[in-house]
């Protein structure tokens, strides 16, 4: 059965998502992205008609299974991730002001400074529209 008072959505559009920067640095892996990528062609191998999730629930309960002894090269290779992340996120926001700060120089040479132009005089109502209004009277 149809509804009866059925009110017109809003606008229902997303707000565009503002394009990714292709300079910006890659974001650090974690442990887990590590192990997974060392450990998923092997999974696949041993079992060649696995879906990709159950590749993933496969390797998510090989990463639970192992001890910290055994995760701790994966969380070494993160840890030296996570500091070339932040080092090339520092450099590349630092480029990216220095860009900002020279891109800004550039538009103050180019704009022409604006000359303050006076307005025309306003016209004064010609003598005929005031003589009809006067005759209205």
């Amino acid at each position: 059965m149809p509804k009866a008072d059925t009110k017109p959505r809003a606008n229902t559009k997303k707000a565009a998502k503002p394009k990714k920067d292709e300079n910006a640095p890659k974001r650090a892996l974690s442990a887990y992205m590590y192990m997974s990528q060392e450990h998923r062609a092997e999974v696949k191998k041993e079992n060649p008609n696995i879906s990709f999730g159950e590749v993933g629930k496969v390797l998510g309960a090989k990463w639970k299974e192992m001890s910290a002894e055994e995760k701790k090269p994966y969380e070494e290779q993160a840890a030296a991730d996570k500091e070339r992340y932040e080092k090339e996120k520092k450099e590349y926001e630092a480029s990216k002001d220095q860009k900002k700060e020279d891109d800004d120089e550039e538009e103050e040479e180019e704009k022409p400074k604006k000359s303050k132009k006076k307005s025309p005089p306003k016209k004064e109502e010609s003598p005929a529209k005031e003589d009809a209004s006067e005759d209205s009277e």
